[in-house]
């Protein structure tokens, strides 16, 4: 799973600093057919909007988007989940088409189930992560909760996300089912990273140089902890312009870069010198 930070600075969520002991974790999605994640981190970074959720995923792609620090103080719920909970919204298909409240007219199942799938896998592997993070217990009552599940706790207002999803697309998702995949996954050993953070990096220290710039242009491009591809993964690398200050052989590349950040080592072969 690919994570960005890209907080929502001017919104007024993150603006008043409030923070919460998160007690648990809810599942939304965004209600209307945009499977564009982007969108909803421009329009929602503006001031005078006291709206936010934590963090969008990407139908597209998968990729989660964190938009507030997971202890902030949100407003995705409508009511007391707010002050508990973190909130992350899946985006939904551009081939479907509401009608009238949750319910939608869908012009190509195949791909809409196949971005259900595709929120619904990132969504548990970052329930996942944040579960181990925040010492939650995935199948404790209470803990990971649907928008939909919110309201019938009295803890949200009145939506039925994203099960209105799940249900009309014939997908077979469940909240139970959801659960019990977190719980899988965590017991799978996965953890999200994400190179924004400047998380240090582990294994070889290479040959230092003098500083140099490099433009990474690729998607796609690993962190390694160390310079191979026998290094483990330390999530991805977003394209721009980077500081190189080591360099190394290694499997998987003619020569690897050490970030200045400290994030890890990334193939030279995907970057050009700027």
């Amino acid at each position: 799973m690919k994570l960005v930070q890209n907080f929502l600075t001017k919104n007024d969520c993150y603006k008043s600093g409030r923070k919460i002991t998160v007690k648990g974790l809810m599942l939304h999605s965004v209600g209307c057919s945009q499977p564009n994640a982007s969108v909803f981190v421009k329009n929602w970074n503006r001031s005078g909007l006291e709206a936010c959720v934590h963090g969008f995923i990407d139908g597209n792609t998968g990729t989660v988007y964190q938009t507030l620090p997971w202890n902030h103080r949100g407003w995705h719920a409508g009511g007391a989940a707010n002050n508990t909970h973190i909130g992350v919204e899946m985006c939904e298909p551009a081939c479907i088409k509401y009608t009238g409240g949750a319910t939608f007219t869908c012009s190509d199942t195949a791909t809409a189930k196949a971005v259900a799938k595709r929120t619904y896998e990132a969504a548990v592997e970052l329930f996942a992560s944040l579960c181990k993070q925040y010492n939650l217990d995935p199948m404790k009552d209470g803990v990971i909760i649907s928008h939909k599940e919110g309201c019938v706790r009295g803890v949200a207002s009145n939506h039925g996300d994203p099960e209105h999803l799940w249900n009309q697309l014939g997908t077979g998702y469940t909240m139970n089912g959801f659960r019990k995949a977190v719980q899988a996954a965590m017991k799978g050993g996965g953890v999200t990273t994400t190179p924004s953070t400047g998380n240090a990096a582990t294994g070889g220290t290479g040959a230092t140089v003098k500083p140099y710039l490099v433009r990474v242009t690729v998607s796609d491009l690993y962190i390694r902890k160390g310079p191979g591809t026998n290094y483990g993964k330390n999530g991805f690398i977003a394209p721009g312009v980077y500081t190189i200050v080591a360099e190394s052989a290694g499997a998987g590349a003619t020569k690897w870069g050490k970030l200045k950040s400290g994030a890890g080592w990334i193939s030279l072969d995907y970057a050009k010198t700027v």
